[in-house]
């Protein structure tokens, strides 16, 4: 397991740390997100031979959270 931080300048409220949390989540290796809305940061806890990093990069990107 490998474990990450990423920032999403865009994330503002608990409605976006929510949506945040169910886009990375949801990709096959990770097995834990976090966000924050004060530090507007991701941390995400993944397997690197199931999911890379530029997935996860992805799905932030997706759901409208791009990461800096």
């Amino acid at each position: 397991m490998e474990t990450k931080t990423l920032n999403a300048p865009d994330i503002s409220c608990g409605h976006c740390v929510m949506r945040v949390k169910k886009a990375v989540g949801a990709l096959a290796g990770v097995s834990a997100v976090e966000a924050d809305a004060a530090s507007k940061d991701v941390t995400v806890t993944y397997d690197p031979s199931a999911v890379g990093l530029d997935a996860i990069r992805q799905a932030l990107a997706d759901a409208g959270y791009p990461a800096a």
